[in-house]
C-alpha cells in the first residue's frame, strides 16, 4: 500500500564564512573542522531539538579524499558532539553535492524513512586540489566524440558556452563587477548575519626574539572574496583557458574553503519539540547536458524543478544561480529569460567564492534566511555541474 508523502521542513540553516583558496584565511583549517562548526551552529539554532532524534548526516563533498576523505559526513557528525546513533554518508555530485545532500535528506523524510537529518557540504580547495591527489580519467572518454568534453577543464567549457551563446568579454566583466558590488553592499547591510556563524581562527606565529610561539585569536564574520573592482581593472586580465578567449580569473568563480549545514525534519518532529520551521523543501531536479557545455546545465534543471513543484518561473522570487563563470550564468539568464534583479541579489560565486561541494548547502542557507528577511515566498538554488549536468532545488518560506 502506497504511503502519502509528507513535507520536509528546514528548521536551521548555517554556514561558515567563505575563505579564499589556496592562500586565504582558512588555508590551514581542515575542512572537517569547518563542517563541525557549521553543524554545531545549525544545532544551536534549534535549542529545543533533542539531537537524539537526528538519524543521519548527509554531506556533500566534491573531492572526498585526504583531509575531507574517510566519510567526512560521519566524521563531522561525531566530532560535532552528536550522539553516536547519528549516521553519516558523503555524497559527490561535484558542484551540486551540497544541494544533492539537502534533496536526499528531504526525500528520506518525505517518504517516511526518517524524521530528522543533518544536510550539508564542505570543501577545502586549499588543502585538496581540484582534481584530487591522483586524477585518472578513463581512456574510453576518447572513444566517442560526444564524450571528449569530459576531459575539458571547466574553464574551457565556459569558453565553449561564451562562443556558442555569444556572450562577450565586456558582458562577462560587467557581470563580475556587479557580483562584487552586490556582495559588498550585502556585507555592509548585514544581509549575511543570520546565516554566517562567526569562526574563531587561532593563528600561531614564531617570536624569534623570545623563542616563543605567539597565538592570535581572530573572529571572522565575513566572506573573504568580495572586493572593490571595476571594468577597467578586469579588462586588463588575460584569458586563462583559451589563447584568444574571454574567460579570465576576474569573471570566474573563486576557488574557496567553507562549509554549510541545515537541519531537515518531519511535521512529527515539529510538533514534538514545538519547533518553528524556517522553510519547506519543495522540489529538486537534475538534468544532463553535453559535457563540453556543462555550464548551461541549469537551463534544463530549472524547468524540471518548476514542473515537479507545480510552479511557474515567475513564481520564484529569488534565484541563487551559482556563478561558476559569468559566461555560463549569462547564457542561462538569457536563454530562460530570468529577471536579473532576482538572480543573486547578494552577489554570487565570482565575489563570494565557490567551495565546490559546500556551495549548495551554503547557498541554500542564503535563500532560507533571505526569503524570511525580505518576506518573499519561493527561492531556488541552481548550478551547473562538471561532466555536463545541471541541478536545481526549490525552497518555500513558511
Amino acid at each position: 500500500m502506497s504511503k502519502q508523502l509528507q513535507d520536509a521542513y528546514i528548521v536551521a540553516a548555517s554556514r561558515t564564512p567563505i575563505g579564499k583558496a589556496p592562500r586565504g584565511m582558512f588555508k590551514n583549517t581542515r575542512p572537517d573542522e569547518l563542517l563541525v562548526h557549521a553543524i554545531k551552529s545549525a544545532v544551536a539554532q534549534v535549542p529545543g531539538l533533542d539531537t537524539s532524534v537526528i538519524e543521519d548526516a548527509i554531506v556533500g563533498c566534491a573531492i572526498p579524499e585526504a583531509e575531507q576523505g574517510l566519510n567526512v559526513a560521519r566524521m563531522g557528525a561525531l566530532l560535532s558532539g552528536l550522539p553516536n546513533t547519528v549516521g553519516g554518508v558523503t555524497v559527490n555530485r561535484f558542484c551540486a553535492s551540497g544541494l544533492t545532500a539537502l534533496a536526499m535528506a528531504a526525500d528520506r523524510i518525505r517518504v517516511g524513512e526518517a524524521e530528522a537529518i543533518i544536510a550539508g557540504g564542505c570543501e577545502s580547495m586549499s588543502m585538496v586540489p581540484m582534481m584530487g591527489n591522483k586524477p585518472s580519467l578513463s581512456p574510453h572518454i576518447f572513444d566517442r566524440n560526444e564524450d571528449v568534453g569530459i576531459a575539458y577543464g571547466m574553464g574551457l567549457t565556459a569558453e565553449k558556452v561564451a562562443e556558442r551563446w555569444k556572450v562577450s568579454r565586456e558582458a562577462q566583466d560587467a557581470f563580475a563587477v556587479e557580483s562584487h558590488r552586490r556582495a559588498l553592499a550585502a556585507q555592509q547591510a548585514g544581509e549575511f548575519a543570520d546565516e554566517i556563524a562567526a569562526y574563531t581562527l587561532n593563528e600561531r606565529f614564531p617570536d624569534l626574539a623570545s623563542g616563543e610561539v605567539r597565538v592570535n585569536n581572530r573572529e571572522i564574520r565575513f566572506d573573504e572574496g568580495p572586493r572593490e573592482t571595476n571594468l577597467e581593472g578586469l579588462a586588463k586580465l588575460r584569458p586563462v583557458f583559451a589563447n584568444k578567449g574571454s574567460v579570465t580569473a576576474g569573471n570566474s568563480s573563486q576557488t574557496s574553503d567553507g562549509a554549510g549545514a541545515l537541519i531537515v525534519v518531519s511535521e512529527k518532529v515539529l510538533k514534538q519539540f514545538n519547533l518553528t520551521p524556517l522553510a519547506r523543501f519543495v522540489s529538486f531536479a537534475v538534468r544532463g547536458v553535453p559535457p563540453e557545455i556543462m555550464g548551461i546545465g541549469p537551463k534544463e534543471a530549472i524547468p524540471a524543478a518548476l514542473k515537479a513543484a507545480g510552479l511557474k518561473q515567475d513564481d520564484i522570487d529569488w534565484f541563487e544561480l551559482n556563478e561558476a563563470f559569468a559566461a555560463q550564468a549569462l547564457a542561462v539568464i538569457g536563454d530562460l529569460g530570468l529577471d536579473p534583479s532576482k538572480v543573486n541579489p547578494l552577489g554570487g560565486a565570482i565575489a563570494l567564492g565557490h567551495p565546490l561541494g559546500a556551495t549548495g548547502a551554503i547557498r541554500a542557507s542564503t535563500v532560507v534566511h533571505g526569503l524570511r528577511r525580505r518576506n518573499l515566498k519561493y527561492g531556488m538554488v541552481t548550478m551547473c555541474v562538471g561532466t555536463g549536468m545541471g541541478a536545481a532545488g526549490i525552497i518555500e518560506r513558511l
